[in-house]
């Protein structure tokens, strides 16, 4: 498969540059368009809350083989203050922030698989992939 892709994430333009390499990617690897649009909205949320909560991190992006599926890896790390309640991060309706709280949640439900390891003090780690569909 392709080469893995690795972007620091610290301001609002980062987000827009993971977001568009994101779709690329997923296009390039031959996901439909629609697909590629929740996987760029998926990367779009994780970047966003990396320079919300923690500053700066990374998000690398990573085109997987197995057997016969294909499909895309997002590892969005930090080093930032981590989350204290993750069970809570990942409810529906919650935020900490005082948003509309569909950021973990939302991607969770986008992707196929999802990831997280957060400790306080030490940062966060969301790993999600996405499954090209079977035909």
């Amino acid at each position: 498969m392709s080469d893995p892709v690795e972007m620091n994430i610290s301001s609002d333009m980062d987000v827009v540059r993971a977001r568009q390499e994101g779709r690329s990617k997923a296009l390039l690897i031959g996901f439909s368009v629609s697909e590629a649009t929740l996987i760029a909205t998926a990367i779009s949320e994780l970047a966003r809350n990396i320079v919300s909560y923690a500053g700066e991190g990374v998000v690398a992006l990573q085109a997987v083989q197995t057997g016969s599926r294909s499909g895309l890896v997002i590892v969005a790390a930090d080093k930032g203050p981590g989350i204290a309640n993750v069970s809570l991060a990942l409810r529906d309706g919650y935020s900490s922030s005082g948003g509309l709280g569909l950021g973990l949640p939302g991607v969770r439900r986008l992707m196929d698989e999802f990831d997280l390891v957060s400790a306080p003090g030490r940062g966060t780690t969301v790993t999600v992939k996405k499954w090209r569909p079977r035909m």
